[in-house]
């Protein structure tokens, strides 16, 4: 049968052949078919000559053709056929489809679904077949009965796919479906219709299918729904990456986390490249995708969208050049906006109440950095240059002396500090886990070290410390880069040469080639002829000193500097023995003793660091003190009776007619003093066993420096200052020659009494003589000082003390204070009482004191042995406070007499010192502020009861103290009220109170003891109002939102300054009475406006959260979230906010405020009132939208707005205008006028336009305002142009009169309108 069908099928007409089958049965035909197909043997051509004889325009052969089509469709699904003839087959089926009339096509599309439905697929191959059904049923225009319904061919295939996406698909050919609706043409509806449905599947298939389901998934969303699909895979990733997290960081077992790390990050992985490579071939997905996230970088905590994955995919894309400035820019914007609006969550219990915490963005990125060790090499390089890219735009700006200042309170760090810090992190981490990008990050960091002198890089320095530290051993292999870098050595700034130098010094230790390259340039630079560069050299030898100890050497713990990395388990001295490293130092003190010739910066920058050599490489003790002492030698007059000890002169040099300081012989004698110290208190303890012959070898030196020492103290105390040429009539101008010169001697006089104070302090054992030695000193260095003072001239005077650095160590001071005020022991009584009796002498060592604790501030440490060691510093601040304390709690300001001495008492000093310690220790030693709190207090208890006790209560008891001395201080007398005292007390109070748990009952106590101080106390001192009220408005913000104290400040300056209309007496209220007719303006006015700025700022930063949430939803969350919405806590909290900041500026615009500051900052409060209430108002407006209604609290806002604000803001503009020329000619210049009309014009269109969509007259409440059409008056122009032809000085006055007159003529009018 089969035969004779091919054969009549080669006839030129078809007659004979549609007769035989018109004869055949159908079953005989499909079996026919079968048989050939399984047997594989010329099914084309018998499938060929069927439908050669089954013409689609006769209806037996178009019915003939369905049946065989459906045989075919459940043949090639049986899976019993050969792969070729089942393609053969499925060929001939597409090419034979579009004959076929719109009705069959419906009952064959129906088939084709169906088996999809009922999940009778085998193979799928059946599949590649309904997109050309689908496609030629499309192209039908006659209608047609599609269910119970006569639809078009399109409306048929719209039905068909629908029911297809409602219906249940196979796991296994949900990737063979999704890649068959590519070839189907779909509306946009149809494609939103398949891209939901196969999003929808996401969660039902194995992790592997993902990846081919997304690229087909992109490929679909070629013909529309883009930011669904990306929307749909970013969610499913976010939502995974927190399950797999949560899993991890649960307490089940790792046996039962569901997916395994290294298996989704692949997946990630390979997602990612598939979307970045459907990107290149689509541009419009790579906007899409941009659109999508810069809502969400814009929103911060309003979405979800930012997370690991999108971070990710974001990196990637950046390697798509059209689009990487832009990626980068908006990673840029999300990161520091991020930070921005942590920052403003952190300083608001308002906020934190209503958001809730969120992910911060840097644990996101440095997630993304951690994860990319699974072969993301598509993210690597994005993350290096994100790094840099945040380093680079946000690295520190302020340079002082040189020197960034940073601060490590993560309160207090401005976000682009935050940003530059996570771009640090971001480069470290990718550094450690990617050792392909190492050299790169290196490289890029020493170009930047190199190239960029004048901006302060001290974040690059830190990041290159860090790096290799990390890894010295590694970076081996790039040292040819680090050499490259040390030939810029003599052209970098010093404070980059000394961080360069420290950062390399781990690799110094393991590659000789290194450290020899870099001996060679030091060398070189030693004899450069710029004194910078001569200066570098002394730094890198210094360094290398340090570092490269002689084996035996005294083990420093408090100084030494290890390299903490694991990396390196070699000993150096196990390479380089120990007589190698001996010669090696001594070459480079040969080498360093030659500088001994040079300018005075270098060899003060020798002495300094011969002194920290000392301490880490004890073995050059020997020659480094026979330096230094052959260096005194030079200058010391060894005749006993001979006066002054000192050579100054030698130590000044003269170039015609300039004069220089050559020898810092202060300073000079300063390190002697301390490397002496540290000698005999370290080194020779430890040398007492060995022999004789070295111990008076040794001896010797230490010896006669003591000798000297003891001379030069005896002498210098004979001595008069005009053995010094330095009395009163000598000249000290520094326009002369002899004036420099004399100058020079003065300073090199006091600074070398101040260091032989400090050494006679130090070995005099509380000798009576020594002390009265010492004194004997001070009085010296007092004249002397004096004298400068009075010669500078009394303008300069104070400034002179304050410019001058103290030569004695942070270590001396607390000792002296110590002694001077708690050293109670009945033997030292009588020695200590000689240096008590001077008032001068104990003022002198608190001021020390205070200005080594600012250089700790502004520079970060402190000058002198020690103060750059952390440790020692924190100690030394510990024992100064405990000293100030006591001082001022024992002696009060009020107790102590003063007389006739100028300055400030010495209890008043500690004080200062008491709150700039606290100030510098919440800077730079916050995670030690525990410890700092515990050495305060003096206890004999000490176990496991003082481990218990809290950082809150340990800060409310030194809290309790300053608020007894502040309550004493305020009942005292008018006339006895310490302003300065009081400043300080409040300083030192409010940083005391940040150490207190918000809500604790230390909290709670503290703030209720400000507040009834601010309510109970009247102080006519505004300086030290503004500060309590300030710290009360701080406490309050940290429990709720200050805006009813704001209302109740407020009533208090109404009523204490008058109305704006004279014949109006307004009722006193007495709320605050801190709040007088003093300082109610400017003092509380201003800063009640500065908090009504905070608060509106926080209202809009809401607002705007809100708007972004709701353009967010989509259509059916709106229907469903709009009654929620209306109900929302958020909004009832902003209108409530507002309500009451709305009564606020009410109170205020009908004060008298004097003219200046205060009326311009409450017109300028006012515009942004009216701006955020337009926002609000705008916000409603889309709210109105989807729930067609506003809420009832929202409608009292208006009603308040109008009746409340909006005529009294025109009524105090007219005020303002007439209440004097000056402030109208200066409001003018400032536009606050124009634009708080502006913004109320503003706020009440958009009222218009809500009335319109809520149906809900909100106009009602508002007057008409006042006509402001800016026309030229013709009468009034003639006036004023005739007054200024006549010139003169009297025509001004009727010409203010008249421009006087004109506001209230405008008032009339809003009258009678």
């Amino acid at each position: 049968m089969d035969q004779k069908i091919l054969s009549l099928a080669t006839d030129k007409t078809v007659e004979r052949l549609q007769k035989f089958l018109q004869t055949l049965k159908e079953d005989d035909l499909t079996c026919l078919l079968q048989k050939q197909a399984v047997k594989g043997k010329d099914t084309g051509a018998l499938l060929r000559a069927i439908f050669r004889g089954s013409p689609c325009s006769e209806e037996d052969g178009a019915l003939r053709r369905r049946k065989i089509y459906t045989c075919c469709i459940r043949l090639v699904e049986s899976g019993d056929l050969q792969k070729d003839v089942a393609s053969e087959i499925l060929g001939l089926l597409m090419l034979e489809a579009h004959h076929f009339p719109g009705p069959l096509l419906v009952q064959l599309a129906n088939e084709c679904v169906d088996v999809i439905r009922e999940g009778r697929l085998k193979n799928g191959k059946s599949l590649e077949l309904l997109p050309i059904i689908l496609t030629a049923l499309s192209t039908k225009k006659e209608n047609m009965a599609c269910g119970k319904d006569k639809l078009s061919g399109e409306e048929c295939k719209k039905q068909l796919i629908n029911a297809l996406c409602s219906a249940k698909w196979d796991q296994q050919y949900v990737i063979q479906l999704t890649s068959m609706f590519k070839d189907v043409p779909l509306t946009a509806e149809e494609v939103g219709y398949v891209v939901e449905k196969v999003l929808k599947t996401f969660s039902k298939l194995n992790l592997q299918e993902i990846p081919p389901l997304v690229h087909q998934l992109l490929v679909l969303s070629a013909k529309g729904s883009r930011k669904s699909a990306l929307n749909g895979v970013i969610a499913f990733f976010n939502e995974l990456d927190k399950k797999h997290n949560e899993e991890l960081s649960g307490d089940e077992l790792l046996d039962l986390v569901t997916v395994p790390s290294d298996e989704l990050r692949h997946v990630e992985g390979t997602v990612i490249l598939h979307i970045v490579f459907a990107i290149k071939l689509d541009c419009e997905l790579g906007r899409e995708l941009l659109k999508h996230f810069k809502v969400a970088g814009q929103q911060g905590y309003a979405s979800n969208n930012l997370c690991p994955f999108s971070i990710a995919l974001l990196l990637s894309v950046t390697r798509v050049q059209r689009f990487e400035e832009q990626v980068f820019d908006l990673l840029k914007t999300s990161v520091v906006k991020n930070f921005k609006d942590l920052q403003l969550l952190q300083g608001s219990k308002f906020l934190q109440n209503l958001v809730p915490q969120r992910t911060c963005i840097s644990a996101m990125i440095l997630e993304v950095v951690k994860n990319s060790v699974h072969s993301w090499d598509h993210v690597t390089q994005g993350l290096v240059e994100l790094g840099f890219m945040l380093m680079d735009s946000y690295g520190p700006k302020k340079v002082f002396d040189g020197k960034s200042i940073e601060t490590n309170s993560s309160l207090s760090k401005m976000p682009s500090q935050h940003a530059c810090k996570l771009g640090a992190d971001i480069l470290l981490e990718t550094f450690k886990i990617h050792e392909m990008i190492r050299q790169e990050i290196l490289e890029q960091v020493l170009n930047r070290v190199v190239t960029r002198a004048s901006a302060p890089i001290s974040h690059f320095l830190d990041l290159l410390s860090s790096v290799i530290m990390y890894a010295p051993l590694v970076l081996q292999s790039c040292s040819s880069r680090v050499t490259e870098t040390f030939d810029y050595l003599s052209l970098l700034p010093l404070q980059t040469v000394q961080g360069l130098l420290k950062a390399v010094q781990p690799l110094l230790k393991v590659s000789m080639s290194v450290r020899d390259s870099l001996i060679l340039v030091l060398r070189k630079a030693m004899f450069a002829r710029q004194l910078n560069a001569r200066k570098s050299a002394v730094a890198g030898f210094l360094l290398l000193l340090k570092n490269f100890k002689v084996f035996s050497s005294l083990s420093s713990s408090q100084c030494s500097q290890s390299i903490g990395v694991s990396q390196v388990h070699v000993d150096v001295h196990s390479r380089y023995k120990s007589v190698a490293n001996e010669t090696f130092c001594l070459e480079i003190m040969d080498s360093l003793r030659r500088c001994l010739g040079q300018q005075a910066d270098v060899r003060f920058m020798l002495y300094e660091g011969f002194y920290d050599v000392l301490r880490r490489n004890s073995q050059l003790a020997n020659s480094i003190m026979q330096t230094l002492l052959s260096q005194l030698k030079l200058y010391y007059e060894p005749k006993p009776d001979l006066l002054p000890p000192l050579k100054l002169e030698a130590c000044i040099l003269a170039q015609g007619d300039q004069i220089s300081l050559q020898e810092p012989l202060d300073y000079l004698l300063c390190y002697i003093l301390h490397c002496l110290t540290w000698y005999k208190s370290r080194v020779l303890p430890l040398q007492q066993g060995d022999e004789e012959e070295e111990e008076e070898e040794d001896e010797g030196f230490y010896q006669e420096l003591d000798d000297m020492l003891e001379s030069i103290t005896n002498r210098m105390i004979k001595s008069e200052l005009e053995d010094f040429e330095l009395d009163k009539s000598a000249d000290f101008s520094q326009n002369t020659g002899t004036g420099t010169k004399n100058n020079i001697c003065a300073s090199l006089v006091m600074g070398v009494c101040e260091v032989l104070i400090e050494y006679n302090f130090s070995i005099s054992n509380f000798s009576k003589n020594k002390f009265e030695d010492v004194l004997s000193l001070f009085m010296c260095y007092k004249k002397l000082s004096d004298i400068l003072n009075e010669k500078a001239g009394k303008g300069k005077a104070k400034m002179t003390n304050k410019t001058r650095d103290s030569f004695w160590s942070m270590k001396f001071v607390c000792d002296l204070l110590t002694a001077l005020f708690r050293d109670n022991t009945q033997s030292h009584e009588e020695s200590l009482s000689v240096l008590r009796s001077s008032n001068e002498f104990m003022r002198c060592a608190v001021n020390v004191a205070l200005q080594k604790v600012q250089q700790l501030k502004e520079t970060g440490h402190v000058r002198g042995p020690d103060g750059q060691n952390p440790d020692r510093v924190f100690q030394n601040l510990c024992d100064m406070t405990r000293v100030f304390l006591w001082r001022y709690t024992s002696i009060p300001t009020s107790v102590e007499e003063s007389g006739k001495e100028k300055g400030k008492s010495i209890s008043l000093l500690c004080l200062e010192g008491l709150q700039q310690i606290l100030t510098a220790v919440q800077q730079l030693y916050q995670p030690r502020t525990p410890e700092f709190l515990k050495a305060l207090e003096v206890t004999g208890k000490e176990g496991e009861d003082d481990a218990e006790v809290s950082v809150t209560e340990r800060a409310a008891f030194q809290i309790r103290q300053f608020q007894r001395s502040l309550l004493n201080l305020l009942s005292s007398e008018e006339e006895g009220f310490n302003s300065k005292e009081a400043l300080l007390l409040i300083s030192v109070l409010s940083t005391l109170a940040k150490l207190l748990e918000p809500l604790s009952p230390q909290f709670v106590q503290m703030l209720s003891w400000t507040s009834k101080l601010c309510k109970e106390n009247s102080q006519e001192d505004a300086s030290f109002c503004k500060s309590l009220m300030s710290l009360f408005f701080s406490l309050y913000a940290m429990v709720k939102s200050p805006v009813t104290l704001l209302r109740d400040v407020s009533q208090d300056i109404h009523g204490q300054l008058g109305d704006i209309d004279q014949d109006v007496e307004v009722e006193k209220t007495n709320h605050f009475a801190m709040v007088t007719l003093k300082t109610a303006a400017p003092t509380i006015c201003l800063l009640a406006l500065n908090q009504a700025e905070k608060v509106l700022e926080e209202v809009d930063w809401l607002i705007t959260r809100l708007k972004q949430q709701v353009s967010q939803e989509t259509l059916s969350e709106e229907a469903s979230s709009g009654v929620t919405l209306l109900n929302h806590p958020t909004e009832k909290a902003i209108i409530m906010q507002l309500g009451t900041l709305l009564t606020f500026f009410h109170e205020l615009v009908q004060t008298a405020l004097p003219s200046g500051s205060c009326v311009d900052t409450l017109l300028k409060d006012l515009c942004k009132m009216y701006t955020t209430l337009t926002a609000l108002v705008r916000y409603y407006l889309q709210v109105c939208q989807s729930s067609g209604g506003i809420p009832k609290n929202m409608e009292k806002l208006v009603k308040l707005s109008g009746s409340h604000l909006t005529p009294l803001c025109y009524s105090y503009i007219s005020y303002v205008q007439v209440s004097g020329s000056e402030t109208a000619r200066v409001l003018r210049e400032t536009k606050p006028i124009p634009n708080l009309i502006f913004a109320i014009e503003q706020y009440e269109k958009f009222l218009i336009n809500l009335s319109k969509k809520s149906k809900v007259n909100l106009m009602q409440h508002m007057k008409l305002s006042t006509s402001r059409d800016f026309k030229i008056k013709g009468n009034i122009l003639d006036m004023v142009l005739q007054e200024e032809e006549e010139g003169s000085e009297e025509s001004t006055a009727p010409e203010h009169r008249k421009e006087n007159k004109e506001p209230p003529r405008k008032k009339r009018k809003q009258s009678n309108a």
